[in-house]
């Protein structure tokens, strides 16, 4: 037995149940061992009964780094409180890492020195290379619903949670690096990002931001100076994601899916206190708390639908119980409207298409009510009833959040029973009249300010428009609120610009093929203040050219 083996028994005990004593995590697949024996300074493993199990040495990291000083004072809850949740681990050291993208505002919204962080030092410890003082960098494990089947291990596979920080308001927020090398949950993967997929989920997280959409944000992208291989060649990079945590419902399906109960208790106790705290109050906390879940969940797929945002890859393990956009990989906004829209490769049945968001948001938060049956009640048929009507609101819920961001995008701020037919009536009408989704709804104002003609030119036959236009119309004369009013007000909800795809596309072509990230930074610009016309960026605002090939968006891995 080798010198890290014996070192690592005398913090180690194996329990009659085989869960990891505090400190460790319990890894189910023995195959994980050959990729934790290609890290030659992680030595702390042991293999017994078929089980890998990592231990979480608190004297010494499994690979020294240099640690920095940096303003981030850490607090760091999820290490704290749910050991066993997640394996210890650093990110792979990069050749040259440069600072490409720093988002100066929101370092200020977290409290960070961005004029320290904006520097050479910035990008070693947004690289991985350096680590910050406070920091526990760590793999958070999850499992996952995807494209409906179940993967009962996933877990981060490219990213690492650096640690918590408290923002100026007092909010918590994760700090991660995504394309930071292996982890145990790699699954043959090289935990690397390329370039591209970068800086689109910088550039759409930061637009839906400006939309008013709960979302990841990014602090900043960093170049490597090193190559990954997709299906060629191409610059690596690393993200700096901010989330309000990182809690997926997959992380609620990892410990159920094992039968480890008291973890998904501790789970919720800790989902709880972090993001709902009210539910402690509640006769049922935990049914209260999934309650919370799907309300914040409804209000966010809500929020997409009345953009045109489509994300593609709706699993379970990217449902944030945050109620945050997460995972900006094969997303993309509608130009013409159609309900049936998908985007992505990988989706190839359609199952996360435009209109089946909805049912998908009511399915994903089913697989977490499952999670949570032993914990409402301990009769299990009265949990099951009591999840079952939780599940059967979800519906209602999202049909609420939607009408009320649809009401104030045509103009309406009183409720009237047959505002969910006028607007089914003008999406009805976009469809058959091919209309474009953002100038559709940015153009309604055009009309009260007396020109038609500018909505009507969307539409192949302007005369569906004119149908719904006239009762429209009545409908906005019981709102009592003058036309230029009601007009200012729905271009404050209603975007000019929104990430164009072929815009989008332009923007990673240039930095990622020719170096020159300028029409990155001038679409960055537009996005971020997407309410408000800029003269000479008309381009930004039109949809890209017709075409008979589909627009097509890929995961990036």
């Amino acid at each position: 037995m080798n010198r890290g083996v014996k070192s690592a028994r005398s913090s180690l005990r194996i329990r009659t149940k085989r869960r990891p004593a505090p400190g460790c995590f319990e890894l189910r697949s023995p195959a994980l061992l050959g990729e934790l024996q290609k890290r030659p300074a992680m030595d702390k493993f042991l293999l017994l009964n078929d089980v890998v199990f990592i231990v979480t040495s608190q004297a010494k990291n499994f690979v020294t780094r240099e640690r920095v000083q940096a303003n981030f004072e850490f607090d760091n809850s999820f290490a704290r409180e749910l050991e066993g949740c997640y394996v210890p681990w650093d990110a792979e050291k990069v050749s040259e890492p440069r600072l490409l993208m720093f988002n100066y505002e929101l370092a200020a919204e977290l409290g960070l020195d961005g004029a320290a962080l904006e520097t050479p030092l910035g990008a070693e410890i947004f690289s991985g290379n350096r680590i910050p003082n406070g920091a526990k960098p760590l793999a958070q494990a999850y499992a996952g619903h995807q494209f409906g089947g179940f993967s009962p291990q996933l877990g981060d596979g490219r990213a690492l949670l650096l640690g918590e920080i408290m923002d100026t308001y007092g909010k918590r927020h994760d700090i991660q690096l995504k394309g930071s090398g292996r982890t145990p949950f790699s699954r043959g993967g090289d935990g690397k990002a390329a370039l591209g997929p970068v800086l689109r989920e910088y550039l759409i997280g930061e637009a839906m931001h400006a939309l008013g959409v709960p979302t990841t944000r990014a602090l900043a992208a960093v170049t490597t100076g090193d190559q990954v291989i997709r299906e060629t060649a191409l610059p690596g990079a690393v993200l700096t994601r901010i989330a309000a945590s990182h809690l997926r419902v997959g992380t609620f399906q990892f410990f159920a899916a094992r039968g480890e109960m008291e973890i998904v208790r501790q789970l919720a106790d800790h989902a709880i206190a972090r993001h709902y705290p009210a539910a402690r109050e509640a006769d049922n906390p935990y049914l209260a708390f999934f309650i919370s879940v799907a309300r914040a969940q409804a209000l966010l797929v809500a929020g997409w639908m009345s953009i045109g945002f489509i994300h593609g890859v709706m699993n379970t393990d990217n449902t944030t119980i945050s109620g945050e956009t997460i995972d900006y990989g094969p997303c993309a906004f509608m130009d013409v409207y159609d309900p049936d829209t998908v985007f992505s490769s990988i989706d190839l049945h359609g199952r996360y298409a435009y209109a089946n968001q909805p049912s998908i948001l009511t399915w994903n938060l089913t697989r977490l009510a499952e999670t949570l049956i032993a914990l409402v009640d301990p009769n299990k048929d009265r949990a099951v009833e009591l999840l079952t009507d939780g599940a059967n609101q979800v519906s209602s819920m999202f049909v609420d959040a939607w009408l009320a961001r649809m009401r104030v995008k045509i103009g309406l701020n009183s409720l009237e029973d047959n505002d969910i037919k006028l607007i089914n009536r003008l999406l009805d009408a976009m469809h058959k009249g091919k209309a474009d989704f953002t100038l559709t709804f940015r153009r309604l104002s055009d009309v009260l300010r007396g020109n038609s003609m500018s909505v009507r030119a969307l539409f192949e036959d302007p005369a569906v428009f004119d149908a719904w236009e006239s009762d429209w119309r009545i409908r906005l004369g019981r709102e009592k609120v003058s036309a230029r009013d009601c007009a200012n007000s729905m271009d404050q909800v209603n975007p000019i610009y929104i990430p164009r795809n072929h815009k989008v596309e332009e923007a990673l072509a240039a930095a990622v093929n020719q170096g020159n990230i300028s029409e990155f930074e001038d679409m960055l610009s537009v996005v971020s203040k997407p309410f408000y016309e800029v003269s000479g960026r008309k381009g930004y605002a039109e949809p890209g050219g017709k075409t008979t090939v589909p627009y097509q968006t890929f995961c990036g891995t």
